[in-house]
């Protein structure tokens, strides 16, 4: 699957789940990510810079979708098993 296909599919995913996505021209002072999740006046949100590739797109929306419960919604089999192991690793203790 194409990270642009991905990408849109964990769009999708992220709004059914009432989680905004905004693309941004982030700035920083040093390095940083991509962009991540986070809660503005009480509404999740997931914030992407606008000069990040597809597939980093991808892995940021994949990793915000990894912190919420996504049984309810429709996610081909793929993107499920991503977001499952995404999940996984995400609650490892360091």
């Amino acid at each position: 699957m194409k990270a642009e296909q991905l990408t849109e599919i964990l769009e999708t995913a992220a709004q059914q789940l009432g989680v905004k996505v905004r693309y941004e021209t982030l700035v920083a002072s040093g390095p940083t990510g991509g962009g991540g999740l986070c809660k503005i006046k009480g509404d999740w949100c997931v914030i992407i810079d606008k000069k990040t590739a597809p597939s980093e797109r991808a892995s940021i929306l994949c990793d915000a979708l990894a912190t919420m419960d996504t049984d309810a919604i429709f996610l081909p089999p793929k993107v499920r098993e991503m977001v499952a192991q995404r999940r996984v690793s995400l609650t490892k203790p360091c």
